[in-house]
């Protein structure tokens, strides 16, 4: 015969069903607790079953209740007479509408269908040398009506989407919390809906970004279309792995979390609904103990840094392929080269050729905090007075640098040099080496109209305007180019960091540095200017051509050197932010071509044989985008 103490599980919490009964786990000091259960379909209180002092393990109280249809009814828990919802709750059937008014009735958890078909899912495990991040906000990605979608906002809103994902070449969905969380904070002057609106009365602020406590093991109901959240998240990711995408989470743990039980959310998260990694974020995460975890071996870890040294110094043979730096030490340097600031070519040579032995590194230029790409060019100082906060918040050093004028601008010769300028930027993040990061809308130069901080901005601040997918064309075209012509060439994205040398005795290295002559980097200070050669042989043993970028973020033309080409060989220009761009002439020095590269623009020439050359000939040059 079983005792009681062998029928107590007080793990996992929460609730669950487990051989046709249903098992609860709650945590609790009090002595008088227990469980309500109420009619799903009616909301009307079914029993109040108080938890047994006999129960009890610690402080975990531990109940099996048969004859229960789980279909038929929610749950919480109550400590005296007070409602407890349950924060481990699968799914909230009766939260809501998106930002809408919650009562404890709302909280009320419920138990998930359990008969999703994965069909024969597979995750990609696509590594870091061949990732491209695609950053989000499941609402706001969506939301605009100009998204065209049929269910705005939401899940199967991305869904619909998946196809222009793979056409601008993104291989990793990132999202921001999308766990379940209360959008609805203090109260707070009105925020208006559109910035020509004036503020009215009083309303709850949105915590529209959801960097706050959640109940961690429910998909957000306010971003499904049905009312489903389970299985419409679960059909998100089943579909992005059909088309070879993968999905990695945005997890933030604040302190009053405990930190003993962010392993086992995670865990949960890779066994129920498949998704490929963890974005972490918060302080004191145990994240040595998450790379150590052998149930997340094979599953993406993203955080500030991780001690790679320590853990396959531990003697357990440990992997880090799947671990990744995530962090802005690139993004700043990147920003200040792009403005033109001096002193930084060395930290830019650095980036854009740093890869970690032993893990990933996720580089970016933006992300869902500061300004967006466009912004990024057309404005000095942020612009948050929608947030209510009489602009106090939000980062104060952005590294940007507004081209000329504050804000939006007519003077067409403004506009064109924010265009290069964000052209730069692709050109940055797409030709580093380490995996790339761009965070929606970037691709088509969307604004949010100076605001770098808009965690509060449920509206067309935040929200996708997709009509500048076609106003803004050019960026878009140019981004797509870049992408296809990035995959086409390992070497620009290779396993390893370059080391700079010729291993193979080919006569070129893998990676060197040039001025204005060939072979002879000037990377003094007031330099701003740099060519940089790519042996191709090196990422792919079959290719005998060589890349060369020629950087300029001077205000001013330079001249760079290029090295010849192979015997039979010669240099094609093939990508350039600028408006007009040549091919290279003559130089003075022996061996060396030179090419002049305009002012703030980069341009990518590769090394064709002369017989192709002669017929993809054109005097304009390289092709314009």
């Amino acid at each position: 015969m079983t005792d009681l103490f062998s029928r107590k599980k007080p793990y996992p919490l929460g609730a669950h069903q487990e051989d046709g009964k249903l098992r609860f786990a709650f945590v609790s000091r009090e002595q008088v607790c227990g469980i309500l259960l109420y009619d799903r379909a009616t909301g009307k209180m079914l029993s109040r079953i108080p938890f047994l002092p006999q129960e009890r393990v610690g402080n975990v109280y531990c109940k099996t209740l048969d004859g229960v249809d789980a279909s038929k009814i929610t749950y919480q828990f109550y400590e005296g007479n007070t409602p407890v919802p349950d924060e481990r709750g699968r799914i909230f059937p009766a939260i809501p509408a998106y930002g809408r008014e919650r009562t404890p009735a709302f909280m009320r958890a419920g138990f998930p269908e359990d008969d999703f078909d994965w069909g024969e899912d597979k995750a990609p495990r696509i590594p870091y040398h061949q990732v491209l991040v695609y950053c989000m906000h499941v609402r706001g990605f969506t939301k605009h009506v100009s998204s065209g979608v049929e269910h705005r906002g939401t899940f199967s809103g991305i869904l619909e989407k998946i196809s222009y994902l793979k056409e601008i070449g993104a291989t990793t969905l990132e999202l921001q919390p999308a766990y379940e969380f209360a959008e609805l904070e203090r109260e707070e002057p009105r925020i208006p809906k559109d910035l020509c609106e004036p503020a009215g009365n009083t309303e709850k602020k949105r915590n529209y970004w959801g960097y706050k406590k959640g109940c961690y093991y429910a998909p957000k109901a306010g971003y499904a279309a049905s009312g489903d959240s389970v299985r419409e998240f679960k059909t998100l990711v089943k579909a992005l792995h059909e088309n070879g995408m993968e999905l990695v989470m945005q997890f933030y743990f604040p302190r009053e979390v405990k930190r003993s039980e962010i392993p086992e959310i995670l865990r949960f998260w890779v066994l129920e609904y498949h998704v490929d990694g963890f974005h972490l974020m918060g302080e004191d995460i145990p994240v040595q103990t998450l790379a150590a975890d052998d149930a997340l071996a094979d599953t993406k870890l993203w955080y500030y840094g991780f001690d790679t040294e320590s853990l396959q110094e531990s003697g357990e043979g440990l992997s880090c392929s799947y671990l990744a730096e995530y962090n802005d030490a690139w993004c700043y340097d990147m920003r200040r080269y792009l403005k033109g600031d001096d002193g930084m070519l060395n930290s830019v040579l650095y980036h854009l050729r740093h890869v970690p032995w032993n893990e990933g590194c996720i580089h970016y230029l933006t992300n869902y905090s500061g300004f967006t790409l466009a912004d990024l060019v057309s404005y000095d100082h942020k612009h948050n007075e929608a947030n209510g906060e009489d602009n106090r918040d939000g980062n104060d050093g952005n590294c940007s640098w507004n081209c000329g004028e504050e804000g939006p601008s007519r003077k067409q010769k403004i506009r064109r040099l924010r265009v290069r300028q964000i052209k730069n930027a692709i050109c940055l993040l797409l030709l580093s080496q380490s995996a790339p990061m761009i965070f929606m809308g970037d691709e088509f130069g969307n604004s949010q109209r100076g605001n770098n901080n808009p965690y509060c901005q449920d509206n067309i601040i935040t929200w996708l305007d997709w009509n500048d997918a076609v106003k803004n064309r050019e960026i878009l075209t140019f981004w797509k180019k870049l992408v296809k012509f990035r995959r086409e060439h390992p070497i620009l994205h290779p396993a390893k960091e370059l080391r700079l040398m010729d291993d193979l005795g080919c006569g070129y290295p893998d990676l060197s540095y040039h001025g204005q002559n060939a072979w002879k980097a000037q990377t003094e200070s007031y330099f701003r200017h740099i060519g940089i050669l790519l042996c191709e042989k090196y990422a792919e043993p079959e290719r005998d051509g060589l890349l060369y970028l020629a950087m300029n973020m001077h205000w001013e033309s330079h001249e760079l050197a290029l090295p010849r080409p192979p015997k039979g060989s010669c240099w094609e220009p093939v990508v350039s932010t600028a408006d007009e761009t040549g091919g290279p002439a003559d130089g003075e020095g022996a061996g060396q071509l030179l090419v002049s590269v305009p002012p703030r623009s980069i341009a990518v020439y590769r090394s064709v044989p002369v017989c192709a050359k002669k017929k993809s000939e054109s005097p304009r040059g390289p092709e314009k985008t």
